[in-house]
């Protein structure tokens, strides 16, 4: 058997076993060719290369073990390969972290493109701010998309920050981003010129209704309350004393935009356009926030 029949085939276990996507891939052959190119120790770009090549009797056991394995517990591929890619950028991922995902990674990371921040900062952008950091891929991600900031990642778990730290000296970083234990800005000091977050914000109904592979991650990191905006609320009414005057906070809210405009109906926003559509990530400056706390 060949590298793309083994991968073909394990597609359609997969299809047929009806897992869900959503964790680095959309669709079974991508997920399929993700577990079978990592058991044989191969990389993405090996599939065009190395499609035709043909398999040992122990490198096909070895792949297809894997896939049952990914069938029967239903975990997120990133859980069972202990790695996951956002922006081309590899993190080290386990069960301490949700699998990273965050459309402000293309934000960061688009320094041309349609989505970037760059017109929402400035040459004086050099302190950023990463809250609710999981296993600190955006503040990696925003470092090396600016090399002239430095990041402050907080997260409330010591467990996510133990993978943060993984992810940060993986990328020889240390110098440049500080982890803190701390609940949103409690233990934070001084102002930011940016922050950026993507914060638990998943409906009380929505976390229900998850496929099992969404609650393989942890619940503290999805959950954001009856509308999902619990978190949300708290960020909004506590960031101002931690912007500079021409800061900018980014926040995803996924599919809450309905509720956060109930919740928040008269801040003034930007949507941000993303892969995922125009309602996904939202931008406040500070003097947005400083008009809106004072209605």
């Amino acid at each position: 058997m060949t590298l793309i029949e083994l991968i073909t085939a394990q597609s359609a276990r997969l299809k047929q076993a009806g897992v869900s996507f959503g964790h680095g891939t959309t669709n079974a052959f991508d997920e399929a060719a993700w577990l079978v190119l990592w058991a044989l120790g191969m990389q993405f770009g090996d599939l065009e290369s190395k499609a035709k090549r043909e398999l040992t009797p122990q490198e096909q056991a070895k792949a297809e073990a894997l896939v049952t394995e990914r069938i029967a517990t239903r975990k997120p591929a990133a859980y069972l390969t202990r790695e996951a890619w956002l922006q081309n950028v590899p993190f080290h991922v386990d069960e301490r972290v949700i699998v990273p995902r965050s459309f402000i990674a293309e934000l960061l990371a688009d320094g041309e493109g349609e989505g970037t921040l760059d017109a929402w900062l400035s040459e004086r952008t050099v302190r950023v701010l990463d809250l609710c950091t999981g296993n600190g891929s955006l503040a990696v991600i925003a470092a090396m998309a600016y090399p002239e900031i430095t990041v402050d990642a907080c997260d409330l778990s010591v467990e996510a920050l133990a993978v943060a730290r993984i992810n940060v000296d993986r990328h020889r970083l240390a110098h440049r981003i500080t982890l803190i234990e701390s609940d949103l800005f409690a233990n934070v000091t001084g102002r930011y010129d940016l922050i950026v977050c993507n914060p638990p914000y998943v409906n009380t109904a929505s976390m229900a209704a998850l496929p099992a592979e969404y609650r393989a991650e942890p619940a503290i990191a999805l959950a954001g309350g009856e509308d999902g905006m619990d978190l949300v609320r708290r960020i909004v009414a506590g960031a101002a004393p931690h912007m500079t005057d021409d800061a900018v906070i980014v926040l995803e809210i996924g599919h809450e935009r309905a509720h956060f405009e109930r919740a928040f109906p008269r801040l003034e926003v930007a949507w941000l356009p993303t892969s995922a559509g125009d309602d996904q990530v939202l931008l406040v400056t500070r003097d947005a926030l400083a008009r809106w706390s004072d209605r």
